[in-house]
This record gives structure tokens, C-alpha cells and sequence, in this order.
């Protein structure tokens, strides 16, 4: 695990990986069927693709229901901004051009199975962490430091997830 930034205009990010006993192509149809995402997790609640698209392309978009203890309940839209099946998997949230978050599964064969990174970085565009730093600017970099680390137990869940569904 690993994450850098300290500010959020520094666009910080965090990234986890693991190595899965299975192949690229089965770790790829569990990454990329975002349907399966909010079993997942704590935060994300639902998940539903827009405009009639049925899975990963990109210009494709989805729809996310999250919620948190801190920040209440929100919706983003995403979009895809990379899909090389088998390889990566990302997208943008909310403003392609200037993101409220960036999320990038990658996969590598490995060892006969599959390298598994998940990374994502906050910013530039504002998000609802912008709201809690606006309110405490003394306190930016103990929020983005807690917010990182929750991040970063989150998509170490997710893998763990993941690896145990591509596994079985």
C-alpha cells in the first residue's frame, strides 16, 4: 500500500495491490462489472449505468449512491475515461476534465495469475472533502491524511473481495 499528497491541491492518490491465483481474463470480469462494486464496499451504496450503456466502454457513464458517516449521502456520475480489457479499468468522477476523483483498477499477469492495482487520487475538482477543508483550512492535511487511509482500507477490502471471488 502506498499514498502520496499531503494537500489537496496536490492531487494525492493511494494505491493498493495484490496477486490473484487466476488469469487476466477472469479478474476482468469481476473489476469491470460495476455491479459488483457495492457489495464491495461500505461507502457505495448503488451502482447503475446511464445513457443505455451496458458495461465498461469509453465516454460511457455511471451513476454512484454513496454514503458515509461524515459526509451524509451523495451521487456521483462517472465516466469512463480507459478500458483495455484484461489491462485497465478507470474512471473519472463527475467532471472529466477536472475530476473530483480519478479511480484506476490495472492488472498484469503474474506468476501465473494476476497482479491486481487498484489507485485512486482526490482532485483536482472539488468533492465534498473541498467542503470539510473549507470549513477547517488549519486542518487540510489531517482531513486528507484520514480520508487516504480510509481510502486505502477500502480498496484493500475491495481486493480482498475480488481475490476471494476470482479464486473460488
Amino acid at each position: 500500500m502506498e499514498w502520496t499528497g499531503a494537500r489537496y491541491a496536490d492531487k494525492p492518490t493511494v494505491e493498493v495491490r495484490t496477486w490473484i491465483d487466476a488469469p487476466p481474463a477472469r479478474v476482468w470480469a469481476l473489476v469491470s462489472d460495476i455491479a459488483l462494486m457495492p457489495a464491495m464496499s461500505k461507502e457505495l451504496q448503488s451502482v447503475a449505468w446511464l445513457d443505455g450503456a451496458a458495461g465498461p466502454t469509453v465516454g460511457a457513464r455511471f451513476v454512484g449512491h454513496s454514503r458515509h458517516e461524515a459526509f451524509g449521502a451523495w451521487s456521483t456520475t462517472s465516466h469512463v475515461i480507459e478500458c483495455d480489457p484484461q489491462r485497465a479499468f478507470a474512471w473519472a468522477v463527475q467532471d472529466p476534465a477536472e475530476p473530483s476523483a480519478l479511480w484506476r483498477f490495472r492488472l498484469r499477469p503474474e506468476k501465473g495469475g494476476t497482479e491486481l492495482s487498484q489507485w485512486m487520487q482526490l482532485g483536482p475538482g472539488r468533492s465534498g472533502l473541498s467542503v470539510a477543508i473549507d470549513r477547517m483550512p488549519e486542518k487540510e492535511q489531517k482531513i486528507v491524511f484520514v480520508r487516504l487511509r480510509e481510502f486505502e482500507r477500502s480498496i484493500a477490502s475491495t481486493l480482498e473481495h475480488i481475490k476471494k471471488q476470482a479464486e473460488a
